[in-house]
C-alpha cells in the first residue's frame, strides 16, 4: 500500500499509530514504504541502507523475486487450512529442511519465540517421560536471549532484567551458567537436568560466539550424562553464520534445533528440527498450532531456502563478514568487532555511546540496532557486497566522529 494511494499525510499514519497502538518499540522517525534487496525506501523514494534486514530476516533481500513469487502463486491456490489435512508447501518443505540440515523431524511454528517454546516443551515432556517426574530441568546462557513468551522469557538468561521485568515469578525449572565457561555449565547441572540450551552466538548479549571447546563440550557432556543438547538458531541458522547452520561450524549435531527469521524470507515462519527419538515426545494433543506450518508462508520459507542454499548465501556471509569486520576495525573509538559471518558487533570504548551511533547512522540512512550502552549490532541481508560494507563503514565513521 502506497501513501499516495490513501490521501493520507506522514504526520496523518504518525498519529494513528499514536493513537492506537500499544507501543513497545523505539520508532525510527521514517515511513517505510517500499522495500528491495539492501534497502528500505520511504514515500519519497529515499533509500535507507539495511543492515537490519528485519532483524536478521531478509536474508536473500528483501522482496526477493522468487519469494515473491512463490507467495503469489501459493495465495491463488490455498491461504490457509488446519494442520488435519495434507498440503503440497509444507511437505516440500519439511523435506527440505530436514534433509538439509541432517535432523529427522520438524514442527512448524509462527516465530522464534513459539520454536524456543515447542523445544523447552518437548524437551521437558521427553525427560518426565523417559527418566520420572522430576527431570525437567534445564541450563542455560547467561545474558542469553530466547524469546518473549513466558517459557522462553524464563529461560533467557538475564533474571531481574530487560524482558523478565515486572511480570512476577518466572516458569520454574531453568538455571543459568556463564557463556563459553563449560566447567560452570557442569557444575549447574543436576540429577533432575534434562537439557542444556544455548545460542551458537549471544546476539542480544553484545554479539559473542561460543568457543570450539565450549560447543563440543557441552555434546560431549550431554552424551556422557544422557542430557540433551538444545540450540536455538532462531537469529544464527539458515546461513547467517558462514554455515547453513552455526552448529555446523563446530561439527556438533543437535538433538533439538529452534530456527526463525531467516526462513521464512519474510513471513512469518518458525520451526523446531529434533532427532527421531526425542521428537516421539510429542504425539496427538500434546502440541499444536493453528497457523504454524501455514502454506503461503511455506511456500515463501521453501523459495528462501532454495535461494540461500543454490546461490551460496552462508559462503558470501563468511566472505563479507570477514571483509566486513576487518574494516571495522579500522574506525577510531572501536574496543572489539565481533562476529561469526553477518552477525557482527561493534564495542566502543567509554567515550562512545551505540545508541547515539544508531541514531547518527539512521540520520545518514543507515540501519542498525544497539545493545547497552557501547556495542552496536548489525546482521544485513546475506546478498552484502563489499561495496554495501564500504558505504556503511564509512557512514558509521561519519557517526562516530559526530559524536566524538
Amino acid at each position: 500500500m502506497k501513501l499516495k494511494d490513501t490521501g493520507l499525510t506522514v504526520q496523518d499514519i504518525k498519529d494513528k499509530v499514536n493513537k492506537y497502538m500499544i507501543e513497545t518499540y523505539e520508532r525510527f522517525d521514517f515511513l517505510a514504504e517500499t522495500a528491495k534487496d539492501m534497502y528500505l525506501y520511504d514515500e519519497n523514494g529515499e533509500g535507507y541502507l539495511d543492515f537490519y534486514a528485519g532483524i536478521a530476516v531478509n536474508s536473500a533481500g528483501s522482496c526477493n523475486e522468487k519469494v515473491v513469487a512463490a507467495v503469489k502463486d501459493q495465495v491463488d491456490d490455498i491461504m490457509h487450512t488446519f494442520n488435519y489435512p495434507y498440503t503440497i508447501p509444507q511437505a516440500l518443505l519439511a523435506e527440505k529442511v530436514c534433509t538439509t540440515i541432517g535432523m529427522d523431524k520438524i514442527f512448524f511454528q509462527n516465530s522464534g519465540t513459539e520454536a524456543n517454546e515447542a523445544m523447552i516443551k518437548m524437551a521437558r515432556k521427553y525427560g518426565i517421560e523417559k527418566y520420572g517426574p522430576n527431570k525437567y530441568h534445564i541450563v542455560t546462557a547467561k545474558m542469553g536471549f530466547h524469546g518473549r513468551t513466558f517459557g522462553a522469557m524464563s529461560a533467557t538468561g538475564q533474571p531481574g532484567n530487560g524482558c523478565q521485568v515486572g511480570f512476577g515469578p518466572m516458569t520454574y525449572g531453568f538455571s543459568y551458567a556463564p557463556y563459553n565457561d563449560l566447567e560452570a555449565f557442569k557444575n549447574a547441572c543436576t540429577e533432575n537436568t534434562i537439557a542444556i540450551m544455548v545460542e551458537p552466538v549471544q546476539g542480544e548479549g553484545g554479539v559473542h560466539p561460543a568457543t570450539m571447546e565450549f560447543m563440543k563440550g557441552l555434546r560431549e557432556f550431554c552424551d556422557e550424562k544422557g542430557m540433551l543438547l538444545l540450540i536455538d538458531e532462531v537469529q544464527t541458522g539458515w546461513c547467517r553464520t558462514g554455515a547453513v547452520m552455526s552448529y555446523m561450524n563446530y561439527g556438533i549435531k543437535p538433538d533439538i534445533v529452534s530456527m526463525a527469521k531467516a526462513l521464512g524470507g519474510g513471513m512469518p515462519i518458525g520451526a523446531i528440527c529434533a532427532t527421531e527419538e526425542v521428537a516421539k515426545a510429542f504425539s496427538a494433543g500434546s502440541h499444536g498450532t493453528t497457523f504454524g506450518g501455514h502454506p503461503v508462508c511455506c511456500a515463501a520459507a521453501l523459495a528462501e531456502v532454495n535461494e540461500l542454499l543454490d546461490r551460496d548465501l552462508a559462503g558470501n556471509a563468511k566472505k563479507m563478514g570477514d571483509y566486513f569486520s576487518a574494516k571495522l576495525e579500522t574506525l577510531p573509538h572501536v574496543k572489539e568487532v565481533r562476529h561469526q559471518g553477518l552477525l557482527v558487533g561493534v564495542e566502543f570504548d567509554d567515550t562512545i555511546n551505540g545508541v547515539d551511533v544508531k541514531h547518527e547512522c539512521l540520520h545518514r540512512h543507515l540501519l542498525i540496532t544497539a545493545i547497552g550502552a557501547h556495542i552496536i549490532r548489525m546482521v544485513p541481508p546475506l546478498i552484502l557486497t563489499e561495496e554495501d560494507c564500504d558505504k556503511a563503514v564509512e557512514i558509521i565513521k561519519e557517526s562516530i566522529e559526530a559524536l566524538a
